[in-house]
């Protein structure tokens, strides 16, 4: 969808084709274009056809270069989609400056872009071409911070739900969430890239007050980086300590599991040993075999219950000396006789 807007007063104005002010700066906003749309801005405008497919390529980092009479510029801004399996992602914006006309060109539709047209930014001139483009990154800027927030609270709520039961779902939604953050990261680095070509080229005629405006969006971008690096970080450290927390629960479980088998190992030996050709215990006792079976069994263990019990009381009591006083009263036995040896020794030497 391609729409044409002229700033009347401060205000944008959206404003068709044929109604056009030839005098005043032309802002053309095509988002979510279509393939014939493309083609009418590439033949309208002289666009090269390189240019164009960089500006549709997902993957196109951010730069500056000059083109065949315009001057291109590629920037990337944060976009959210709640149906996506990335919820927040970045795409490239191609902004296209040809003499009183500037073109902003995005394959999918961008939060961006539609705040100016709903006049949400302050101090947005579109009689200064350069202020444009630096409102445009600033604004990018805000919506990364905000967005990066979120993702902050949402990566908060889904830690609060896994405390109480790990789910597929809401580790894959931790994962989402830390691939946005690394394309947030990579998204910034381009932008400081930009922003740091824009204040050194002479493509773009920059005044003081440009370049100070510059620099403050400088400032926000870093910030933004910062803590996209945090945040990734401290994703990253959570999906570890999880993985390490869902690993002992593994090992858990199969550590239970071996108990039973091995429990379960000692009746099977039983049966398939005695289901050979090898005469049964208490086989001529007929059909009293298994009321002896049982009876043994419940007088071995009420009789291995009352030993361990009775050995238990005995403890507590303190009725059983510890082996440690016996060896000091060994010792305290030697040490008599060493002494009454040496007495004798001293009395035969006196007489």
């Amino acid at each position: 969808m391609i729409t044409y807007w002229q700033q009347i007063n401060g205000q944008f104005i959206k404003v068709k084709k044929d109604k056009l002010d030839s005098n005043n700066p032309l802002w053309i906003d095509a988002r979510s274009v279509t393939r014939d749309e493309t083609n009418d801005l590439q033949q309208e405008y002289s666009i090269e056809q390189d240019h164009m497919l960089d500006i549709l390529d997902p993957d196109e980092l951010s730069r500056i270069e000059e083109g065949e009479g315009y001057i291109l510029l590629i920037v990337r801004v944060p976009v959210f989609d709640p149906s996506a399996e990335v919820p927040y992602f970045t795409v490239p914006i191609g902004i296209i400056i040809k003499n009183k006309v500037i073109i902003t060109i995005c394959w999918t539709d961008s939060e961006v872009i539609k705040d100016f047209g709903a006049n949400r930014v302050k101090n947005a001139r579109l009689n200064d071409f350069p202020s444009f483009i630096v409102q445009i990154i600033n604004r990018c800027d805000t919506n990364f911070l905000r967005y990066l927030k979120e993702i902050n609270r949402r990566s908060t709520g889904i830690q609060s739900e896994m405390k109480l039961e790990i789910e597929n779902k809401e580790i894959i939604q931790l994962l989402g969430l830390e691939k946005s953050l690394v394309f947030f990261t990579t998204s910034l680095k381009s932008n400081q890239l930009l922003l740091e070509k824009m204040s050194r080229t002479r493509l773009l005629k920059l005044d003081e007050e440009d370049l100070d405006l510059i620099d403050d969006v400088k400032i926000d971008n870093r910030q933004a980086i910062e803590m996209a690096d945090t945040y990734s970080s401290i994703l990253f450290g959570v999906m570890d300590a999880y993985s390490s927390v869902i690993s002992n629960n593994m090992n858990v479980v199969m550590k239970k599991l071996s108990v039973i088998s091995l429990v379960m190992m000692v009746p099977t030996f039983i049966t398939s040993f005695f289901g050979m050709n090898f005469p049964l215990p208490f086989e001529s006792f007929g059909r009293y075999a298994v009321v002896i079976v049982f009876a043994v069994c419940l007088l071995s263990i009420f009789i291995g219950a009352w030993i361990f019990n009775f050995k238990k009381t005995e403890i507590d009591l303190g009725v059983k000396k510890p082996k440690k006083s016996r060896r000091i009263s060994r010792k305290q036995r030697r040490d008599l006789r060493k002494e009454k040896k040496a007495l004798k020794r001293q009395e035969n030497k006196i007489r």
